[in-house]
This record gives structure tokens, C-alpha cells and sequence, in this order.
């Protein structure tokens, strides 16, 4: 079991910047990939940003391309999501998710662990 606990959501101004953490412990042996996703209110979830523990490869949603960025601390067995230039539709709860796969995974269902979300509210 690897468990994530999301921690840097809020309330910030359109134009300006969040930090969220993803804190993994138990057995993060289980999984080589970590996903960052959201959901706003009446949408589905949907894949914001992926990460590899091992190489540091990273894949974005077109949507982020260039203002997020995602990183990893193996030593720490934490993910982060520099969210910069934030948007009113960037507006959502999001969550950490983690995987073990042969490749980076976009899709929800790739992803067999889930933190329990954080709010992140962008006022315009």
C-alpha cells in the first residue's frame, strides 16, 4: 500500500503562484510513476502532469504546458507541482496519484493510488 497526502493548495490572485506537495510513504517501492491530476466542480478528472522516480521524465496536459512544472525528491519520496501564471479554470481540486507501469500513464484508471485531494482556488 502507498500511501499520498497533498499538502499547498488555496486561495490565490489570477497571475499568481502555488506550490503543492505529495508526500508518499509505505510501500513506494510499488510504484515508479506519480500523476498529478483535478477535478472541478461538474467535470471530470483529468490529467494535469506525470513524473518517473527513476529518470525524472516528466509529461504535461497542453493546458499546463509552460506553466506548471512537475518535480520529484527521491530522498524525501515527495512529487511537487510548481503551478506559475495560474488561471480562474485552473480552479479544482487536485490530486496526487501513483503508479507502477512500463511508461507515463494519462489516464485516472492507470492509477492505482490516490492522496485525498487539495483545493486549489484561483480568483480572477
Amino acid at each position: 500500500q502507498v500511501r499520498l497526502v497533498e499538502s499547498g493548495g488555496g486561495l490565490v490572485q489570477a497571475g499568481g503562484s502555488l506550490r503543492l506537495s505529495c508526500a508518499a510513504s509505505g510501500r513506494t517501492f510499488s510504484s515508479n510513476f506519480m500523476g498529478w491530476f483535478r477535478q472541478a466542480p461538474g467535470k471530470e478528472r483529468e490529467f494535469v502532469a506525470a513524473i518517473s522516480w527513476s529518470d525524472g521524465s516528466t509529461y504535461y496536459a497542453d493546458s499546463v504546458k509552460g506553466r506548471f512544472t512537475i518535480s520529484r525528491d527521491n530522498a524525501k519520496n515527495t512529487a511537487y507541482l510548481q503551478m506559475n501564471s495560474l488561471k480562474s479554470e485552473d480552479t479544482a481540486v487536485y490530486y496526487c496519484a501513483a503508479r507502477r507501469g512500463y511508461y507515463i500513464g494519462t489516464g485516472a484508471q492507470m492509477y492505482g493510488y490516490w492522496g485525498q485531494g487539495t483545493q486549489v482556488t484561483v480568483s480572477s
